[in-house]
């Protein structure tokens, strides 16, 4: 459950960084204003960038086989592909 709950965690600071950068680009906002959504886009990039890497770890402990990584490139339907 708490896999889930990290992945909505990701997904919900993954659209709030979008729509930052929307209401950044804009050009509407005060020099504090913008410095201010700017800290938090940080945040949330830094977040977000943790939790990838987190799920990059978890991927590679999921294809180690006896002992040895075996990195396996994935299409865009999801599925592995690999040499081996």
């Amino acid at each position: 459950m708490a896999a889930r709950k990290k992945a909505v965690d990701f997904e919900k600071a993954l659209a709030e960084l979008e729509t930052l950068v929307v209401t950044m680009e804009k050009g509407d906002m005060s020099l504090e204003e913008s410095l201010k959504a700017f800290e938090t886009g940080i945040k949330l990039t830094r977040d977000c960038q943790a939790r990838l890497s987190e799920a990059e770890q978890k991927v590679e402990i999921l294809i180690e086989q006896q002992g040895e990584l075996q990195l396996a490139d994935f299409d865009s339907a999801g599925t592995s592909t690999s040499d081996a």
